[in-house]
């Protein structure tokens, strides 16, 4: 399967599509349990006041399911501001969602907060099954610096490997308008403007491979995200077919700016629930 790019030009036929996907694959279940306030740090790592406050996590889940998806989640904020959170459009979708903080800059330099997300999705890791959920369902996603997170936490396979964890067993990427050049933070942390773009180890681009889980790629319109976001993920897409990588998608929703979260959910579901039945599948 080789990278698509696909565009949803006409709102009114933006709508139906949403809405026919919300139907097609929204298997709801009826009670949901919420586990709050999760450290996702285990007690071998030293940690202080401020790591204890943000380095936690809200877990939604279907209760009595089994074997069921999850979603790790990662707010937005440019690594700078933001709280963890639940999407309400991810609610009553027949899959987990785990929503999580991570420490932000410039209280800690941006590196940590990628460090963060790999320790979130290492607990979802290990602690999903005893909830119901399957371990080899995990999708990892998030918003704008939520979505770069997702992409460099996996991409760059060294972060969870020194929590013993293959980031190939990842079942998904679906970060939402994320940066895929070097961080616009971590460009400021280095002195350089944010109209500077910079590909170095730590942009999720310089970590394109043939192996990685399948990627979702999604933006606002181009002509209305912020710096050249929709033609960084364009590049990224094309970089991952060219490397071999087979199912990395793009979608540009159009008519969107950068703030294209609510339209895009559907999007979400959709991959989840095909991807989690090719898995089933290979099985």
């Amino acid at each position: 399967m080789t990278a698509l790019f696909a565009s949803l030009s006409d709102h009114r036929t933006a709508t139906m599509f949403f809405l026919l996907v919300f139907n097609m694959f929204s298997y709801a279940q009826s009670d949901y349990k919420t586990a709050s306030d999760i450290a996702y740090y285990g007690n071998s790592v030293e940690k202080d006041t401020y790591t204890e406050q943000q380095c936690r996590l809200d877990l939604y889940y279907p209760a009595g399911g089994e074997k069921f998806p999850t979603v790790i989640w990662f707010h937005g904020g440019g690594l700078t501001a933001g709280h963890r959170e639940i999407p309400e459009a991810l609610k009553n979708s027949g899959i987990a969602v785990a929503g999580a903080g991570y420490r932000l800059s410039p209280k800690v330099r941006s590196e940590q907060c990628i460090e963060d997300a790999a320790a979130a999705i290492t607990w979802v890791f290990e602690h999903i099954e005893a909830y119901g959920g399957d371990p080899d369902l995990v999708f990892v996603s998030g918003h704008s610096a939520g979505g770069y997170l997702a992409l460099m936490a996996i991409l760059d396979k060294h972060y969870l490997s020194s929590h013993g964890i293959d980031a190939n067993d990842i079942a998904g990427i679906i970060p939402f308008s994320g940066q895929v050049i070097t961080h616009f933070n971590i460009r400021k942390e280095n002195g350089i403007k944010d109209t500077q773009p910079v590909i170095d180890r730590m942009a999720p681009l310089w970590h394109v491979r043939a192996d990685a889980p399948p990627v979702l790629l999604i933006t606002g319109d181009r002509e209305k995200e912020m710096l050249g976001r929709y033609e960084e993920n364009a590049y990224m897409a094309r970089m991952m077919k060219i490397a071999g990588h087979e199912h990395t998608t793009l979608y540009e929703m159009d008519g969107y700016g950068h703030n294209m979260v609510y339209p895009a959910f559907p999007l979400l579901v959709d991959e989840v629930k095909k991807q989690a039945a090719r898995i089933a599948k290979d099985k």
